[in-house]
């Protein structure tokens, strides 16, 4: 039996993290946790962790002029990300959000229609419809009628389609610049932004949570978000991003199951076959999508 790879462990475990982040970061914000302070700490640890680590490493923060209005583009657009995912998962299911973020290949592929570099076939606009009755099944097997619920979904399908639209922007920038540099100039950005929007919200937070809370924050943060950045984007570097994106189709089935273990998250019949088809038009329409990484 052939042992796997180097990018091939790096792959699954970037599927697993990114997958358990979701039924992570529904458990801290049904356990104390508002949904912007809870994003203003993780990033603001996320930021001084790739600060350190790219100074430790690189010896310099570094950036070209001419990047400054693309890495201005990128926190604006991580920003808005990760709004959209702290509220999905405060509002509906982590099982829920996780079907509905694999219609993230289906972003980018649009994303690339719209600025030039894909061109429209039958086969992707059949793929797009497929994904969408699929989302729409999600949708209904999770309670659609209920506000909760069809905010829930909008919300998840606004974290897709921003992850997607943040993938295309960072894709240049890794010609020039390793990952962890991008990430500490991006992060940080994002992160003033989240801060500057909970303003609001964080006065009332209560930070007396217990431990178990905070390591559970810790490890929400050095996983799914430094490590899975670094994982991912080495692993394009090294196998090309369609191979790549076949391993992250996984994570939206991954996603449902660990939140239905951990969690004990319901998981209707009308859902899983919604997975189903956000599936079949993933791998309809992979060859001709660009790559979109998928970690909030």
């Amino acid at each position: 039996m052939r042992r796997p790879t180097t990018v091939e462990l790096m792959l699954l475990a970037t599927v697993l993290l990114w997958a358990l982040n979701l039924s992570v970061t529904k458990y801290v914000l049904t356990h104390g946790f508002l949904p912007l302070p809870y994003a203003t700490v993780r990033y603001g640890l996320a930021g001084l962790i790739f600060v350190a680590v790219t100074l430790y490493v690189q010896r310099t923060l570094r950036v070209e002029r001419r990047h400054l209005p693309i890495l201005a583009l990128a926190a604006g657009t991580l920003w808005l990300n990760q709004l959209s995912f702290v509220f999905a998962l405060d509002v509906t299911t982590a099982s829920t959000i996780g079907l509905v973020l694999g219609a993230i290949p289906i972003f980018a592929a649009l994303l690339g229609l719209v600025l030039g570099t894909e061109r429209p076939t039958g086969r992707f606009w059949i793929a797009a419809l497929v994904s969408a009755v699929g989302v729409g099944l999600v949708a209904v097997g999770s309670g659609g009628e209920s506000t909760n619920s069809v905010a829930g979904i909008v919300l998840g399908l606004t974290t897709a389609a921003t992850w997607a639209a943040y993938s295309v922007v960072v894709g240049p920038l890794l010609k020039t610049y390793s990952p962890s540099h991008i990430s500490t100039l991006v992060i940080p950005g994002a992160w003033i932004a989240i801060t500057l929007s909970g303003l609001t919200q964080t006065p009332d937070q209560d930070w007396d949570l217990g431990w178990e809370i905070w390591a559970l924050m810790v490890l929400a943060t050095i996983g799914p978000l430094v490590l899975t950045n670094v994982f991912w984007f080495r692993s394009i570097h090294r196998i090309g991003a369609n191979k790549a994106t076949l391993a992250a189709n996984l994570q939206p089935f991954v996603a449902a199951v660990l939140a239905v273990v951990l969690l004990s998250e319901p998981l209707s019949w009308l859902q899983v076959a919604g997975g189903a088809l956000i599936a079949v038009g993933i791998l309809a329409v992979r060859r001709r999508a660009p790559v979109a990484a998928q970690a909030a």
